[in-house]
């Protein structure tokens, strides 16, 4: 009958699919997510665009991003038997005024807003995985698999395709009544759920993403060099950063958000109170020589639960010592510095020996 489903694995039961998208929808307001959507798996314009990124080595040594081939813009083949992907996002805005002037104070330490709390990862996906169990409990079992930056997925071309908001200059999602700080999650499906309208884009003439990128790495509209991104050199990248790009990070340690700080589109940004999402260890107002002082013990155990973690000890030192390099000079800066000038790791005193040039020039 129209607007049903049989299911094979239990012909017996009918499925209202509209009725169960609604309540899907509904559900995952009640799991904690301001937003959900449905889209279907045509990716085609979007593999091609990943494919010309990809060609193009934008990627810099996130060569993770070309292993899986055509998986990750084709989810019936990463995971077999799945019709719809059901899109969430989760608010995690903060007072922008604060970032501000942390980015303004060159001896406090700038953490990207997302990782000044505990990692979104566990929280989404434990919360995903008891929507799916709710929906099971509902219609019976069903194929599913939750993900949440855990796998070769196109986030945000399935978030702009179940109407979560569209992909930006800058290369974010932003929703036009709710701005770009919020999280997405995934849940595969292989339900044929009716899917909704894709976002339609609404950047128009306006490059504020563009001018205000300290490093200039949008290098066009939807268009970003990795290689130059102080996300991506200050998190992913391993190893020695290119010392023309050390001035231009600032005071900067893990992330960078000025490309949403200046979006128009986040003056309807939410702010949030999720537990989850406060601040530890005073991050949102440390100064650099404070962090600067861990050791790695108080390093592993500050950053138990925290996206932190990701960069590792010794990139955590190597961050902070080009934002102490970069930090007025005081008494207070040499002598952090000065205290790991003989650090046994080459990487990181590399970098100590540049910011005391600086601080020397």
């Amino acid at each position: 009958m129209p607007g049903f489903y049989t299911r094979g694995v239990d012909t017996s039961t009918d499925i209202d699919l509209p009725a169960l998208a609604l309540r899907i929808k509904a559900l995952a307001g009640e799991f904690g997510f301001q937003r959900c959507g449905i889209a279907d798996v045509e990716l085609g314009e979007d593999e091609q665009h990943l494919r010309d990124w990809l060609a193009q080595g934008l990627y810099g040594s996130m060569a993770w991003m070309a292993q899986h081939g055509d998986k990750r813009s084709r989810p019936a083949e990463l995971v077999p038997g799945t019709l719809r992907v059901i899109s969430v996002g989760m608010d995690y805005g903060r007072d922008p005024d604060e970032a501000w002037a942390t980015l303004d104070d060159h001896e406090r330490a700038y953490v990207a807003r997302y990782a000044l709390g505990r990692d979104y990862h566990k929280l989404m996906r434990n919360r995903l995985q008891k929507l799916a169990d709710r929906i099971a409990d509902e219609i019976g079992p069903f194929g599913h698999r939750v993900f949440v930056d855990s796998a070769p997925v196109l986030e945000r071309a399935l978030a702009r395709n179940a109407g979560l908001g569209w992909i930006g200059k800058h290369t974010c999602l932003i929703d036009k009544d709710g701005g770009s700080w919020f999280f997405l999650g995934e849940l595969y499906v292989d339900l044929p759920l009716p899917i909704d309208p894709p976002a339609t884009a609404h950047c128009g003439t306006c490059a504020r993403c563009i001018d205000i990128c300290p490093t200039q790495a949008i290098v066009a509209p939807y268009r970003l060099d990795a290689r130059r991104c102080i996300a991506y050199l200050t998190i992913e990248h391993e190893g020695s950063i290119d010392e023309a790009l050390r001035p231009l990070i600032g005071n900067r340690i893990f992330g960078c958000d000025d490309c949403q700080l200046v979006c128009p589109w986040n003056k309807f940004a939410k702010t949030t109170d999720e537990p989850d999402f406060r601040a530890r260890n005073a991050l949102d107002t440390a100064s650099l020589a404070d962090l600067f002082a861990w050791t790695e013990a108080e390093f592993m155990q500050r950053t138990e639960g925290s996206p932190i973690r990701r960069s590792g000890y010794a990139r955590w030192l190597r961050n902070l010592a080009i934002a102490l390099g970069n930090a007025p000079t005081t008494p207070e800066t040499i002598a952090a510095l000065q205290s790991r000038s003989e650090i046994d790791d080459g990487m990181v005193r590399e970098h100590v020996e540049w910011a005391l040039k600086q601080h020397r020039a």
